[in-house]
């Protein structure tokens, strides 16, 4: 079981190399509009999304619930999805929230500016002005996204295990290439240790999820790491009474862990609007 998570500048071919590269190995290619359908069966409200789907939130949306919402539905999705395994998922930093995982094969698509404006014109038949329009848009965008809600700046090439330059490489040449990086990187024990770190990442999503949206348990930015026996409780909370209840529901949900806490209490913190 494989998992590739690619992130991609516009026009530097992601779906199409995606889709090229999914028929070469048998995986599935989750696309965007695929991704965008769970997070909104999963409960998020579908006008919302272009709020925040591979966007900068604006000022008060960044303030609001629904953003924190967004991330644990989004989360939950790529997840859910790496679960499947042999998949590609496209955007909305699947690279960075399935980094830990040791059958994770995280890529980078760029291209110059030039080629990718060359591109964009075509495809839509724009002048240089407005492709070169979207291109700071997207970009802007998409560096805003992963800057906001997971704090890595996507230019980073360190996050990746390959950046390729689109402008070199063509579809089938840049399919080919990441093949056979697959096929030598992916070995059983890490096929192994990956869905073993998968079935930790969900556990402590679904834990989550359950405080937040079932419980309704005000604690901004929860999350939950699994580190052996030992469970962990992360974010930030106005009173210690929310965090005792916090742990005990823990304690009865996942009982074979040892449950502890590291959410941050402030007196005068105010959750989001």
């Amino acid at each position: 079981m494989g998992v590739i998570a690619i992130s991609r500048q516009v026009a530097a071919l992601g779906d199409e190399i995606a889709a090229e590269l999914a028929e070469k190995l048998g995986y599935k290619f989750i696309n965007r509009q695929e991704l965008e359908k769970r997070i909104v069966t999963l409960g998020f409200p579908a006008g919302k999304l272009k709020k925040y789907d591979e966007k900068k939130p604006g000022f008060f949306a960044s303030l609001v619930k629904d953003r924190d919402e967004y991330l644990h539905y989004l989360q939950t999705a790529v997840l859910e999805a790496a679960e499947e395994g042999n998949c590609i998922l496209i955007g909305r930093g699947a690279f960075i929230i399935l980094e830990s995982l040791p059958n994770l094969v995280s890529l980078r698509f760029v291209a110059k500016d030039e080629i990718r404006m060359q591109r964009l014109q075509k495809e839509f038949d724009w002048n240089e002005k407005q492709a070169l329009q979207r291109i700071n848009e997207s970009d802007t965008n998409r560096k805003g996204f992963h800057k906001s809600f997971f704090n890595v700046e996507i230019d980073d090439a360190s996050h990746f295990l390959m950046v390729l330059n689109t402008g070199i490489f063509d579809e089938k040449s840049s399919a080919d290439a990441i093949a056979t990086l697959v096929k030598h990187y992916i070995t059983p024990e890490k096929e192994v240790a990956g869905k073993e770190k998968l079935a930790e990442l969900i556990k402590c999503q679904h834990l989550v999820n359950k405080l937040i949206f079932e419980y309704k348990l005000n604690i901004e930015f929860l999350r939950a790491v699994i580190d052996g026996k030992n469970l962990t409780l992360q974010g930030v909370a106005d009173s210690t009474v929310l965090v005792e209840r916090a742990i005990k529901i823990a304690a009865v949900e996942l009982p074979e862990y040892t449950i502890s806490s590291a959410i941050s209490v402030v007196q005068d913190f105010k959750g989001h609007l």
